[in-house]
């Protein structure tokens, strides 16, 4: 499995992150952009993004827009609305530019599978019960591409729990 310690991943492909004191450091708070407006760029990307230096998107609002579907048609959804949006931002920036998707208490609803090769998302009430399996429908089944985002900032026997709290997100270098 696949560990990113240091602050180069923000800058290339698609990231899950829930480490708010990392998110500090890569964008400011007027620069992160809903999910909606996310979506409007589709196909009319800027060419300078609003973070990292021009070269990230910062997004905010996936988990509440998975809440408010059923499971199923929230796996739908991000199979067929939110996949091409992430596609068509690679296609645009051509693989340069990172898109990070911030996912507040993405602690509480990501979670390894039992053989930690693969992520599940714990699905909000009334369906609580339900997993819906995010890294196999995000990442297309390239799920041991994806590296764990350990805090640059945690001591070293804080990361080598690599379940642990200086886990702080997911990140993939190109979905297909």
């Amino acid at each position: 499995m696949r560990t990113v310690r240091d602050l180069s991943w923000p800058r290339r492909g698609l990231s899950l992150l829930w480490g708010a004191g990392v998110l500090s450091k890569i964008a400011n708070l007027n620069e992160i952009v809903t999910l909606r407006e996310m979506i409007r760029l589709t196909g009319n990307w800027p060419d300078r993004l609003p973070s990292g230096k021009g070269n990230t998107l910062v997004v905010a609002g996936l988990e509440a827009c998975i809440d408010v579907l059923d499971p199923s048609d929230a796996k739908s959804w991000i199979d067929s609305t939110l996949k091409k949006v992430i596609l068509d931002f690679q296609d645009h920036h051509e693989g340069q530019a990172g898109l990070v998707l911030w996912i507040a208490g993405g602690d509480r609803r990501i979670k390894p599978d039992t053989l930690g090769e693969s992520y599940l998302w714990r699905c909000a009430a009334p369906h609580s019960q339900d997993t819906l399996p995010l890294g196999r429908i995000l990442f297309s089944g390239a799920e041991r591409d994806v590296g764990r985002i350990i805090s640059p900032d945690a001591s070293d026997g804080d990361a080598a729990d690599i379940n642990g709290p200086a886990w702080i997100g997911l990140h993939h270098p190109r979905i297909s």
